[in-house]
């Protein structure tokens, strides 16, 4: 029997495409010190190649960030944050890309929509800047609402939970609330568990292994475990053994993609496009086969 596990069961988002599998968002960080790959595109040409690239790879949006969210980073200003971010969100929809914008910040995501930008990934969930909501409400553009409870500088100390799947639950039911009652419309809302924010490599892997769950909120599902510390802790094993670099993650992070994708996600965000894209279309094939 076909089972069609498309986009009516991963959930639909207003205002972009329909997929009939998980989708891939591909990452640029405009930025100098990302944990992942700082300063590799912080030049405004070599970032939108390295967005064009990603598509070419297989990415069905991609992300733009201009402020590094890395444990302990300091956050940047304004001016340098729409330096960084604006022309590369433009230089890319010029070209047919689907963009989204990572910003905390009300005028950068206003001024990316205005840019072009589909879609505003807030890691704060509007918590960071109380004029996110009403920026995004009036943009009626899709808003990610990540859980968050706090910035990156001191967000370690606050990775402490009793039980992480329900506190990561009842937060993120909290701001859902919050952002439907500032005017954003339910059909634009995707969530996001934060993995590796303000939680510890036990805490990531719970949450992975409880999808499924988290989808009971009743919104489509984004998972953004890219090289993240989990990831680099799993790999090395031994609690004394240094974990690799994060660039030496991306086949864990493909196979994160494959569990994402077979527990109903509805994208999951990725630096290395490629073997995630394929991760999420065998997944599919295999849902199509039952």
């Amino acid at each position: 029997m076909n089972n069609n596990r498309g986009a009516d069961a991963r959930g639909r988002v207003t205002g972009l495409p329909d997929w009939d599998r998980c989708g891939v968002m591909g990452v640029v960080n405009v930025t100098p010190d990302s944990f992942s790959d700082g300063g590799r595109w912080f030049d405004t040409t070599a970032a939108v190649k390295r967005g064009l690239d990603l598509v070419v790879q297989g990415a069905d949006l991609v992300d733009v960030g201009g402020e590094s969210t890395r444990p302990g980073a300091s956050r940047v200003d304004e001016e340098e944050e729409l330096r960084r971010v604006v022309p590369v969100v433009r230089g890319l929809a010029s070209e047919g890309v689907a963009v989204s914008v990572d910003t905390m910040r009300a005028a950068v995501a206003a001024r990316a929509v205005e840019a072009g930008a589909v879609l505003v990934n807030d890691v704060s969930g509007g918590l960071a800047d109380p004029g996110m909501i009403p920026a995004v409400a009036a943009a009626e553009v899709p808003f990610v609402v990540m859980h968050w409870r706090g910035f990156s500088e001191g967000m370690n100390s606050l990775a402490v939970y009793e039980d992480v799947l329900d506190e990561v639950t009842a937060e993120l039911r909290a701001r859902i609330d919050a952002v439907v009652s500032g005017g954003i419309a339910p059909e634009r809302i995707v969530v996001d568990p934060g993995l590796g924010f303000a939680k510890n490599a036990e805490h990531d892997l719970a949450l992975v292994a409880r999808l499924p769950e988290l989808r009971a909120l009743g919104f489509p599902l984004l998972v953004a475990a890219s090289r993240k510390r989990f990831l680099g802790r799993v790999l090395a094993g031994a609690a004394d053994t240094a974990p690799p670099p994060a660039r030496e993650r991306d086949a864990a992070t493909a196979a994160v993609s494959a569990i994402a994708a077979h527990q109903g996600a509805w994208a999951v965000r990725v630096h290395e496009v490629r073997a995630s894209a394929d991760a999420v279309r065998v997944a599919r094939a295999v849902e199509g086969a039952l």
